[in-house]
């Protein structure tokens, strides 16, 4: 038989193998640790690749979040001491979104910072030449600085271009340019430092081209992700699906990735060797919006049958399920979104809005989760649970908790 009429063999699995592969290389399904220390949560953000971060306080913030549905409660200043220390381990960078990322990933970003200098603030830069100038002579005579304190000593100062909302915008531009990187937080304000303040000359003297970074990107996010389509792995870290698909085809001839076929996906699929191919995952989880399992919208509903948008920025009266809700992962199964918020001031956590998906038992659903609200409420140092009486899942979850529904 003529080698041009042979059929290359690609393995098939099913929805639910990919699923639960997809969960496993996000670290669940492992039995959690009796006691979460800086290795769990140092062997979890390099599992992840990163710890997306956002603003958002209303429950917690996103960052902490993954590692509690994948480790459970633990010390948030543990996570504060390594990822926000001004020579640690982490740095922070715009990789997926704005986020923390091991050092050793900044210079595979380089190219993304190239490229913003030529994209982005560029004719700001130029009508503000002088104040720019002014925020890198000052990072470079006082070392790391807070935005507050150079906005402080500029608001000493006189001239057209003095003032907040242009020092952040500077601070800004330098940061994606990497001229100015992140030199720790204090309160979640970020500081800022000139690179060779903060980096050691190993990682400042790399010069990683362009095609290669990305391929190593893509790796990573293979291994992260578990199984994925292109678009899957290019999101990762934001890198575009055409320029992706020829280093991922490189990365499937070097047998680092797999060419398989996903019953339902119908497009061009990819596991990882390192990828666990999980019998059955065991857990209960909360998820942020910004937790790899579920940022990629379209991936969600593909994994998981599971619609998902967060209703920031919808009115109060449009939203349908809440401000900020988490989705609801019960062993390899989303089944639905809870809107949380921990009222720290009257010590209550408090259940805002909850819903199951159709697919749900409600019954089981609240069982499965109230012990885990507890918990949530314990690590907010909250003393109690409300629960509102909006969502087909409260009153299921107000009986397990028992406690009476707020109207």
């Amino acid at each position: 038989m003529e080698l041009a009429n042979l059929e290359v063999m690609v393995e098939k699995l099913s929805a639910s193998q990919a699923r639960r592969i997809a969960l496993a290389a996000q670290g669940f399904g492992i039995p959690a640790p009796a006691a979460v220390g800086t290795r769990q949560l140092n062997l979890l953000i390099h599992r992840l690749g990163l710890l997306q971060l956002d603003s958002v306080n209303v429950f917690e913030r996103s960052h902490y979040l993954p590692a509690f549905a994948r480790l459970g409660a633990f010390d948030k200043t543990l996570l504060d001491r390594q990822t926000f220390a001004r020579k640690g381990g982490y740095i922070e960078y715009w990789a997926h979104e704005a986020a923390v990322i091991p050092v050793e990933t900044w210079p595979l970003l380089r190219w993304r910072m190239t490229h913003f200098s030529t994209k982005n603030y560029v004719s700001w830069v130029e009508d503000n030449r002088a104040l720019v100038d002014w925020v890198r002579a000052e990072l470079a005579e006082k070392g790391p600085l807070a935005a507050s304190a150079i906005e402080h000593d500029a608001n000493k100062r006189t001239g057209p271009w003095w003032g907040h909302s242009p020092i952040k915008t500077a601070l800004e531009a330098l940061f994606r340019w990497g001229e100015v990187v992140s030199a720790g937080r204090t309160r979640f304000e970020r500081c800022y430092a000139l690179p060779e303040h903060i980096l050691p000359a190993e990682i400042l003297d790399q010069d990683i081209p362009r095609r290669d970074a990305q391929k190593q990107l893509l790796e990573q996010a293979g291994r992260a992700h578990g199984i994925g389509t292109t678009s899957d792995l290019a999101d990762y870290f934001r890198l575009k699906s055409t320029e992706s698909e020829p280093l991922l085809r490189e990365l499937v001839d070097e047998g680092v990735l797999e060419e398989v076929a996903v019953a339902g996906w119908n497009r061009t699929t990819y596991l990882h060797r390192d990828a666990r191919r999980a019998r059955r995952i065991d857990a209960t989880a909360l998820l942020s919006p910004f937790d790899p399992v579920v940022w990629r919208r379209e991936r969600a509903e593909r994994l998981f049958d599971f619609h998902y948008r967060i209703e920031i920025y919808t009115p109060a009266a449009l939203r349908k399920f809440g401000y900020y809700s988490l989705p609801i992962l019960i062993d390899d199964s989303v089944v639905g979104r809870i809107d949380l918020k921990s009222d720290r001031q009257a010590g209550v956590l408090r259940v805002q809005s909850a819903w199951h998906e159709g697919h749900a038992n409600p019954g089981v659903v609240a069982e499965r989760l109230a012990p885990l609200l507890r918990q949530a409420a314990d690590w907010q140092k909250l003393e109690s649970i409300s629960v509102a009486d909006r969502g087909n899942l409260v009153r299921p979850i107000a009986v397990e908790l028992g406690v009476g529904l707020l109207s």
